[in-house]
């Protein structure tokens, strides 16, 4: 099957083109084809048009697409909004699933890391974006996700290993004591990567069914942090 994973949650983004193996048929076999960075500023009018030429350039159709997987949050509001408007066009053009991966689960995944495991990005205006795991997966566990001021998350971080693509967050987190994997990058590779085990697990979303999630702070918590 071919995927297509888009991430155009940040200033850079990228598209990547993967080929995945049927589970019944030869174990879920998954092989990246190729990826194609977008330059931040521009991905309205870059988006459609690399995804074309990523397609062509690979000797495929967008008819050939089998289903797609997309960073649906954390991240900018109109970067992800255009990921989303372009997923949300072509899987219901096409009929086919869509994954919906959150990027601090990618972040997760790609640092192959065990125990308690807190993904961090930086939200910017002194805020960190934070995914809480546990890996292997406690049956009791439930994953958290949520925005937290950088003194919350230092609080948080302890006894925690933190992972995070953002050299300034790791060094921030190591001068507080704090255990810190640095990823060298996310790229929608990795995005494909964890699609792609979604949709094995048949978590998939339909077009209407695609949301963004901001990972906003509550009203409440607005209030109390002006207040504080």
């Amino acid at each position: 099957m071919l995927l297509l994973a888009i991430d155009t949650s940040g200033k850079q983004g990228s598209i990547a083109l993967a080929r995945a193996g049927e589970p019944a048929a030869n174990g879920g076999d998954f092989e990246v084809i190729e990826i194609a960075p977008l330059v931040g500023g521009t991905f309205s009018a870059q988006l459609i048009p690399q995804i074309a030429e990523l397609l062509s350039g690979n000797g495929f159709t967008k008819n050939g697409i089998g289903a797609f997987a997309v960073v649906s949050g954390p991240g900018s509001f109109t970067g992800l909004r255009i990921g989303l408007a372009a997923v949300k066009a072509l899987a219901e053009v096409l009929g086919k699933p869509i994954a919906a991966v959150s990027l601090l689960e990618a972040c997760l995944v790609a640092s192959a890391a065990q125990g308690k495991v807190m993904s961090a990005l930086d939200a910017g205006r002194g805020d960190v974006y934070v995914g809480e795991y546990e890996i292997p997966t406690d049956t009791e566990w439930v994953p958290r996700e949520r925005m937290l001021g950088r003194s919350e998350f230092l609080a948080q971080a302890k006894g925690w290993t933190v992972v995070t693509p953002d050299p300034v967050l790791a060094e921030f987190a190591r001068a507080a004591g704090v255990t810190v994997s640095i990823l060298t990058s996310i790229s929608a590779a990795d995005v494909a990567r964890l699609g792609w085990s979604k949709i094995q697990r048949g978590e998939t979303v339909t077009p209407e069914q695609l949301e963004a999630n901001y990972i906003r702070r509550t009203d409440a918590e607005m209030i109390e942090r002006i207040g504080s």
